[in-house]
């Protein structure tokens, strides 16, 4: 199922993204306060466990996100920031990493990295800001399918409505919890009005 948020601040915190002149250092505090945000509109999709801890008057018995049964999964490089927010907000999950580059002819993603710890009846939280044509994401939701976790929960900033009815239409057991959708891409398969490339704005790079 696919949730747009409707928080003001989300969108406020896309349209900052947008602009171009926001520079590399802040566009990664952007990510990490989209991520943090949508963390919290898909908590309730989070597994829970009751927890005894020591406070200042004693001992005391609450209910706690399980966040030994999670892991943060990033699609590398965007999705960094992102994976941070994430995991400064639950400092107890779990960090793996999914390395995809896009052929820009055929504009097909292609695996090269993939370092995943055991996920096997877990929660997943799969971070990446961009959902363009799909393609990134169905391969990782995939692959992780196929490693039996409990459920797959994605957190994505900006994504193109062809994409991500594509996900809605394959993986529709996934919660992806989206900051905005935006209504077409271009010819070279570029979000529009979009944010440019994520990454080689996070970076620096070209």
């Amino acid at each position: 199922m696919v949730i747009e948020s409707r928080s003001r601040i989300v969108k406020h915190l896309v349209n900052r993204l947008r602009d171009t002149s926001v520079d590399a250092a802040v566009f990664r505090g952007l990510l990490r306060e989209c991520a943090r945000m949508l963390l919290v509109e898909a908590v309730d999709t989070l597994p829970v466990a009751e927890k005894r801890i020591d406070t200042w008057q004693g001992g005391f018995t609450g209910e706690f996100i399980d966040e030994g049964n999670i892991v943060c999964v990033a699609i590398l490089r965007a999705a960094l920031p992102m994976q941070e927010g994430v995991m400064a907000a639950l400092d107890g999950v779990e960090g793996g990493f999914l390395a995809m580059k896009r052929d820009e002819e055929s504009f097909k993603s292609r695996l090269y990295y993939d370092r995943i710890p055991d996920i096997e009846d877990k929660t997943v939280i799969l971070v990446d800001p961009m959902v363009a044509t799909g393609g990134s994401l169905h391969d990782a939701l995939t692959l992780l399918r196929q490693r039996a976790p409990a459920r797959i929960v994605s957190l994505n900033v900006i994504g193109a409505k062809e994409g991500v009815e594509r996900i809605e239409r394959a993986f529709p057991d996934v919660d992806v919890h989206i900051a905005q959708i935006d209504p077409k891409l271009n010819k070279d398969a570029y979000i529009i009005p979009g944010l440019g490339d994520a990454g080689d704005r996070a970076y620096n790079t070209v």
